[in-house]
């Protein structure tokens, strides 16, 4: 099975490991991934903001680099996300919107792929910690995804997982929501925060890049004693 890496914009300037957890775990499974040199930012920040036009040439220079692709898997569920929000951005314009539906239908956050698409649940991880996982946004509420993660998580070998209260609060991240209402984002990201230390795990994960930073970088400057590690670097975990 061939694969298509959206590596996204936060996964090539910030989480690079991130990226090669993602490939050796899919490899492992199977896949062969390839890695479309066009790929720019999906236009998100800009689609959020309303800015519309902005967000349609972004969006005609992904659907462009990847309408070959037999897959495209992303380790961001916000940026998949996107990419089913392609087809709405043109609306009035047939050929284009028939080309975006074609990438929106093939795209996947990795969770999503490896329990839907190649029907696996247990990736033969070993991480042995007491976790708790932070559920995205976008990851929830436009790919409609709560499952995946927690089938793979419950059969990482010596983790223990442990719910996490209001877990399908934002983090306060957002996007640019975090730079327009900094105020607000630091309340809701510090709720997050204290909810993580209540539930006594000592690592928290997600499969977001944006939550990744947005919580790791309070937990860091608050000097709390919680790892924050994205999916992919759990599910490649070995003894």
């Amino acid at each position: 099975m061939k694969i298509s890496l959206f590596v996204t914009c936060l996964g090539e300037l910030f989480y690079q490991d991130v990226a090669k957890d993602m490939v050796e775990v899919l490899e492992r499974l199977g896949c062969e991934i390839d890695f479309p040199e066009g790929q720019i930012c999906c236009g998100q920040p800009a689609y959020n903001s309303g800015y519309r036009k902005e967000a349609q040439k972004a969006a005609k220079q992904m659907i462009a680099s990847f309408e070959a692709s037999e897959y495209i898997v992303t380790p961001s569920g916000s940026c998949a996300g996107m990419f089913k929000e392609y087809p709405g951005l043109f609306q009035e314009d047939e050929a284009w919107r028939e080309r975006a539906q074609k990438v929106a239908d093939k795209t996947y956050e990795l969770t999503q792929f490896i329990v839907n698409v190649l029907g696996v649940e247990d990736v033969g991880a070993y991480y042995p910690a007491k976790a708790t996982y932070h559920t995205s946004c976008h990851m929830m509420r436009l790919l409609k995804e709560t499952d995946s993660p927690f089938k793979l998580l419950n059969n990482v070998k010596g983790l223990e997982l442990l719910p996490l209260e209001n877990s399908y609060d934002c983090c306060g991240f957002g996007g640019t929501f975090a730079v327009k209402m900094g105020p607000i984002s630091e309340q809701m990201v510090d709720e997050k925060v204290r909810h993580v230390e209540e539930s006594g795990a000592n690592v928290l994960i997600t499969a977001d890049g944006g939550c990744l930073m947005n919580i790791k970088g309070r937990i860091d400057r608050e000097g709390k004693p919680v790892e924050v590690k994205h999916i992919a670097q759990i599910l490649n975990a070995r003894a």
